[in-house]
This record gives structure tokens, sequence and C-alpha cells, in this order.
């Protein structure tokens, strides 16, 4: 059905993001702050209030902060107090340890979260913003390709009205059911993980004495997680083994018998149960002439490493900055780096949390004893992996495509503080010679960011760089070591570097946490 011509919307808007989950809600922060025209479509009245995901890494705290809005997630949140992996015996065979206050990125390593308080803070942050427009309520129905933008056909699930919205580029941040992704095609790659797990919230109403870490119990006759999240709440992660039935293992005398082991009747209240099948799943396409992917339209992993959310924020943080300069005259083949350098990328988290998951749901006793034997034979510790980009809009260097740290500089900010997100020119000052005077005109305007401090003279070294170029998500674009590298790498991106300058306010300086 075709929407008549005065239901059409003849503005054409820069983005449309279809879902308004964390990572539709960070792309929309993040465009809004770039100054683009954006309207997020979301099916849902308004946010669902029961947890979900309950972890986020350092990096992605920073890519709060790059928005204003991590001291209010952080608020809301709390350190993690750490992992273990416990055998049968109650032996550790794998440990993450707490998280420090501040980490390499600026923030605490580990994050423990109630997703509807996160989700909150962000729609909070977005209604900032007069150039983000969102729709709730509304159900996208079709997406066609005008050539010069797409037409998006939406129903109010109100009124029951259609209209058309037109724009420019669509990502579909909708979900692991993604309707954008079934448009794209293409396919997934599929890893190898299919377990139904039965997931537990409780919030207590009686003091009881339970562990203050995240505890995965790797029992082969019934593997079992135990999260403390936040306040009062509490979740239990219980896999599924053969012989269990789905429909009477959800009835409460089942999940009680479940739980008692911890808690009993009277010391909780159950907030949620829920059966879930954990996938290991990405995309093969996750772009396709105006349409794209991001969050778990783009990609599925099991909970074991804690990185579902945290790699959809990441993809929100590439793309932004990259549609950005897109919307304001860049090429559009920049977006072809979106696929090659996330792909790749969130590829090393899924492996690692398939190689996590299989630690703790082996069942079989003798495999368990190979593994509880190996495992105690060395002294394995969780870290936090930052793997470099796939292949894209970076140059050659060793540290291309890495993320850099983020120190406090020599006055104690931090460093995203001070160079907002524009791209960021680190190292020492070039004098103003005819050869540099363009380099130094894109400094003068404000366009790209130049900034030398004390606080980076290790890392410039330990690099064996004179320069390096930080990108607005702050991996590293390249690095050179002369003049004459420096000046013909940032005319190498000059296009690029203009057109992705951020042309709204510059938010204000995120607090430090102690």
């Amino acid at each position: 059905m075709t929407a008549p011509e005065s239901a059409v919307s003849s503005a054409v808007v820069d983005v449309a993001i279809v879902g308004y989950g964390p990572t539709g809600a960070t792309l929309a922060n993040l465009l809004g702050q770039q100054g683009l025209n954006v309207v997020v479509l979301e099916r849902e009245p308004a946010p669902l209030d029961l947890p979900r995901a309950v972890h986020f890494d350092g990096e992605v705290a920073r890519i709060f902060q790059s928005i204003g809005l991590a001291g209010e997630v952080l608020h809301r949140s709390r350190l993690s107090a750490g992992m273990k992996y416990f055998n049968v015996a109650g032996d550790t065979l794998l440990e993450r340890k707490p998280s420090p206050p501040s980490g390499p990125q600026g923030w605490p390593n580990n994050v423990i979260f109630h997703q509807p308080d996160l989700e909150a803070v962000l729609r909070d942050g977005v209604g900032r913003f007069e150039n983000v427009d969102v729709c709730l309520n509304t159900q996208v129905e079709g997406i066609e390709d005008r050539r010069e933008h797409t037409e998006i056909r939406v129903r109010d699930a109100q009124t029951r009205q259609t209209r058309n919205v037109r724009a420019r580029w669509v990502v579909g941040c909708d979900g692991g059911r993604s309707m954008v992704r079934e448009l794209i095609g293409g396919g997934m790659e599929d890893m190898g993980m299919h377990q139904a797990w039965l997931v537990i919230d409780a919030v207590m109403i009686r003091e009881v004495e339970l562990p203050d870490i995240t505890i995965q119990y790797c029992d082969p006759e019934r593997p079992i997680t135990y999260i403390h999240v936040v306040g009062q709440r509490r979740r239990w992660e219980i896999m599924l083994m053969p012989g269990d039935n789905p429909e009477t293992i959800v009835r409460d005398e089942a999940l009680w018998r479940l739980l008692a082991p911890w808690i009993k009747p009277g010391d909780a209240r159950l907030e949620r149960r829920a059966i879930y099948t954990f996938h290991a799943l990405i995309a093969n396409q996750w772009r396709h002439e105006r349409l794209i992917l991001a969050g778990d339209a783009a990609h599925l992993m099991p909970p074991f490493l804690g990185q579902g959310l945290c790699s959809g924020i990441r993809d929100a943080s590439n793309l932004a900055w990259k549609l950005a300069a897109i919307c304001r005259g860049a090429d559009a083949k920049l977006l072809d780096s979106y696929c090659s350098e996330r792909r790749p990328h969130v590829r090393e988290f899924v492996q690692t949390a398939v190689r996590l998951g299989s630690i703790i749901q082996t069942t079989d006793p003798h495999v368990a004893a190979e593994r509880d034997r190996r495992m105690l034979a060395g002294d394995a510790e969780i870290v936090n992996l930052s793997p470099p980009l796939g292949p894209g809009a970076h140059g050659g260097s060793m540290s291309a495509g890495t993320l850099v740290r983020q120190p406090f500089l020599s006055d104690g900010s931090r460093l995203d503080d001070v160079t907002g997100s524009s791209f960021v020119l680190c190292g020492e000052t070039l004098p103003r010679t005819r050869q540099t005077q363009a380099l130094w005109a894109l400094v003068d305007a404000g366009v790209l960011v130049w900034i030398s401090d004390d606080a980076l003279s290790g890392w410039l070294e330990e690099l064996g760089a004179c320069w390096v170029v930080l990108r607005p998500d702050r991996y590293v674009l390249d690095q050179a070591t002369n003049a004459d590298a420096i000046v013909n790498l940032i005319d190498r991106w000059s296009e690029v570097i203009c057109t992705a300058a951020p042309v709204s306010r510059k938010l204000r300086p995120e607090p430090v946490l102690n």
C-alpha cells in the first residue's frame, strides 16, 4: 500500500535510525551532536522496563563521555567486583580481576548496570538535540531505494495512519530479528553456538549473604551463571539440560527449586523469567546502497564476555563520524570501511565469547575433568580485548586502526575532553612554513585539533612516532616520523578531516569520578 501524497514528508532527513535500544540511542546522540537531521523510528511506545544487558567496558564509557553522558551513566551503575569460573570442587579455573576506578580508557574497565537506567540516560541525552526527531509507537512497514534517498513507509500503531519518511541513509538498529537486515540480505555467518538458557532476574527484598562478584559455576550437571547487577538486583542464568521442559521450568515452583542454593521465597521478588537461545552469528553484509546495520542487527553473541551491547555501541561510534562526513560532502565510499573495519573486530569478540562459553557449557564429566586439569595448570585471567580494526579508513603503520588509550593530561583533564570529536594531531609542534601552511590552516580553523602534552610522550616514543593522527572515534588514522610524512598524511585525508569536523556545540567535560 502506498501512502497518499499528503502523507509523504517532503523533507529529506540525513539519517533515519530504525530501533531505539542502546545502539540506536547512542547513534542518535552522536549524530545529533554532529548537527545532522535525524529521525528515530521505534515500534514500542516506551522503553522496555526489564533488565537485559548488564555490562559495558572502558571503551564504551569513553564513547558515553564523547556525548557528555558518562558521568550520569556511571552514577547509576557500579564497578564490577570481578568474575570467577569455579569447577565443582570450588577451584578457580579463570578470573577477571575487580575493575579499578580508572583504566586505559580513562574510565573503569568493567561496569555493571541495569539496562532501563542506561536507556533512560541515553534517551534524555537525545532530548538535547532539536535536530533529532524521535517517533515512538511507529512501525516500519517497508523501505524503498529512490537513488538519491530512501522512502520509508511507517504506520502509527495507535492511529493506524501511514506516512512516508525520506532519509538519505537508514541505519537498522532493530535487533536480532532485524527487518533492515532482511532487506539487505546476504545471510549470517554461524559460529556454532545455539544453546538454550533460562534467565532469572530477581530483586532482593531481604538481606541475604550473596557473592558480590560474578560467578560462572562450571558444573557439568547444571552450568549456572550468577551476577550481582546493581542495588538489590540479582541474575541467574541457568543452562537448560536434556529432559528440561521449557514450559514447566519457568513456573514458580521450578524456579524456586533451581534458586534454592542461594535464595528462597520471601527473600526476593522474581522480576523476569525467560528462555533465551544464545547465538553466535555475524551478518555477512552490513550495508547495501543506503541501508546499514548496527548492533544486534549486525551480530549476535553469547553473553559470556559481556560484549554484546559494547559491540553495538562501537558500531555507532565507528559509523557516526563517517555518516557526518558523507552528509557534509565526503565520498560515500568512506562507508565501505564501516563493514571492513567492524566485522573482523567484532568477530574476535564473538570467537572469544564462544570459547568462554565452551568452558562453562561442558556437560561431559570426563571432558570437564580434563578441562579442569588443563586450566588449573595455568594462570588464566580474562582481560579486556582491544583488537585492531580490519582494513579501512586508516593508514598502513603498525598503530593504524588501533584504539589509543585516554590519558589524563598535565592539567588533569582527560584527552577527549580537550579534543572533542574532531580529528586530532598529537605530537610536537611544526614550524609555520610554506610546506606546513595547509596543515596549519586546518588547525587555525579548528577543523584539526593539535595537542602536545607530556602525558602523550611515552606513548609516542613507544610507537617510534613524532606525530599520530586520531580519528573522531579515537582509533589511530596513521603516524609519521618526519615533517614531509605528516604533511602528506594530512593532505591525503584532508577532505574527510574537513567534512567530519563537528558543527554543533561542544559538550562540557565529564567529571572525574573517584
